[in-house]
């Protein structure tokens, strides 16, 4: 006879399997409503193959199953996208019902809870959030954070003038200016300790990103922290919080005292702090009277703009000088155009950018090649159809930007550097988000706020870099030597840093 405890063991054992037969049959019967796409396990679905989900390991997947395709990682449905077609539907057509970005648990962290802008849900306070972004703090009347740009040049151009001769790391040193940029604009002037200590608390939150989380697919195991990602990011944001509050508590003190005049990014949303005694009356002719901020909200926002302005234009700064260095007839191409338009005799003013339509065409070929973010995020609001297939509610959707930049039926010769096709049968392309074969800075309503400040600082940067000096590579290295290996996360930075010899070019002084 059966004892007791056998029985028991056998009915778990039963419901068990039971539970599994149900859910495997609902999974198959969901899945035949879906596009096509890798066979997955029971259960986990694909989780095992989450190391191959780059941009690069996407759109070899992609050639197999098409440009629009399923995935099942754990619990979460999973549509991959490098078809522009599929991507104006999602976009632009049903661009409401895909409002949301999906979040993980990471992303929660460092958004406060999606206080901020770039992760908040869509809705009412979103669009405050953004109307502030794009009228405020990336305004072009906010002539402070284009000052920042045009100051942090120069410091760049003497760096590199005192390393004439000798090999320069220009990763390093267009990182170091993306994150002086990005700090003076946000923050005001810094101690270099300040920039030292912030830049370690970005890169460890960069790190913690980066890591996969197996709750952020299998939720109910997240409790367990099995590789520890919970501990790693509870110790980041104690870091961060003592670190932007002593900057909250400054710009406070500053508002109190009514010294406002230089406002940096933190004084624009201080204005709009629920217990600020003053408010934003500065007649810049934009007025959000309904908004108010948190703390939190605020050290959200500082998040984007730190995550949205150090990796993503350093990286782009960088690629474009290594791609110009691996193709020296489109670099000497670039350079005369701005020894004719602007001279030997002085440094690139930001009113020559204008003149300058080879320069411009060379940032839009490096952004073809290299988007800043490579994946777009998006999630389901509700259950809808995209291209004849069932999409479920809170189903995550990855755009594969970088997949779309490279596709040889919309790009002839797509893995070329030719800047040239900007002038002439891709000439109507334009950086904004119309063209759904070309979305360095999203589309939509998620599209890119910061944009144009984005593009002005990597037109002027480069103009600096090639008119100031001619370059040439290290030790002997031939131009067809260098490799273009990156590396995925939340940007795809180049593998190793570029490095470069520096000889001065202009008949001035360069500071």
């Amino acid at each position: 006879m059966a004892c007791p405890q056998d029985l028991y063991i056998l009915a778990a054992a039963f419901v068990g399997v039971i539970f599994f037969l149900w859910y495997s049959c609902r999974l198959r019967s969901a899945s035949s409503r879906f596009p096509r796409g890798p066979p997955g396990l029971p259960i986990i679905g694909n989780l095992f193959a989450m190391e191959h989900f780059t941009h690069r390991g996407l759109a070899k997947l992609a050639k197999l199953h098409g440009g629009f395709f399923h995935l099942r990682i754990g619990f979460a449905n999973v549509f991959v996208v490098s078809s522009p077609e599929t991507v104006r539907e999602i976009l632009h057509q049903q661009d409401s019902l895909f409002s949301h970005r999906p979040v993980t648990a990471a992303m929660a962290y460092v958004s406060y809870d999606l206080a901020d802008m770039a992760f908040a849900r869509y809705g009412p306070f979103w669009r405050q959030m953004r109307k502030l972004c794009v009228m405020k703090l990336f305004s072009r009347r906010r002539d402070l954070s284009w000052r920042m740009v045009r100051t942090d040049v120069d410091d760049l151009i003497k760096s590199l003038a005192e390393k004439k001769g000798t090999v320069a790391n220009v990763g390093d040193l267009v990182f170091k200016l993306a994150t002086n940029m990005t700090l003076r604009a946000a923050f005001g002037a810094r101690s270099q300790e300040d920039e030292m200590e912030f830049v370690a608390i970005i890169r460890e939150l960069s790190g913690i990103f980066l890591a996969f989380n197996v709750a952020d697919f299998i939720p109910f195991v997240g409790w367990l922290d099995i590789n520890g990602v919970n501990k790693r990011m509870k110790k980041a944001r104690r870091a961060l919080d003592v670190f932007i509050d002593r900057i909250i508590d400054e710009h406070v003190a500053k508002w109190r005292n009514g010294d406002v005049l230089a406002a940096d990014m933190v004084d624009d949303m201080i204005a709009y702090l629920a217990d600020t005694p003053g408010r934003d009356t500065r007649e810049d002719g934009v007025e959000l009277k309904d908004l108010r901020l948190t703390r939190d909200n605020i050290k959200g926002l500082i998040m984007d703009i730190m995550f949205g302005g150090t990796e993503t234009a350093a990286s782009t700064l960088e690629w474009a000088m290594l791609e110009l260095l691996r193709s020296p007839g489109e670099l000497k191409r670039a350079q005369d155009e701005l020894a004719v338009v602007v001279g030997l005799h002085r440094k690139v003013d930001e009113r020559d950018l204008e003149q300058l339509p080879y320069l411009r065409c060379v940032g839009k070929e490096v952004l073809r090649l290299h988007p800043p973010l490579p994946l777009l995020l998006r999630e389901s609001l509700q259950d809808c159809t995209v291209s004849g297939h069932v999409v479920p509610g809170k189903s995550r959707v990855w755009i594969n930007v970088w997949a779309m930049g490279r596709d040889e039926k919309h790009w002839p010769d797509a893995e070329v550097f030719r800047p040239s096709r900007f002038a002439s049968e891709s000439a109507d392309v334009d950086f904004t988000g119309g063209d759904f074969r070309y979305l360095p800075f999203g589309s939509g309503r998620r599209s890119c706020p910061g944009m144009q400040l984005g593009m002005y600082a990597l037109e002027l940067g480069l103009a600096h870099l090639l008119h100031c000096f001619d370059w040439s590579l290290p030790d002997g290295m031939k131009p067809s030597e260098l490799d273009a290996d990156d590396v995925f996360g939340l940007t795809a930075p180049r593998a190793v840093r570029l490095t470069a010899v520096p000889w001065p070019r202009l008949c001035c002084p360069l500071f």
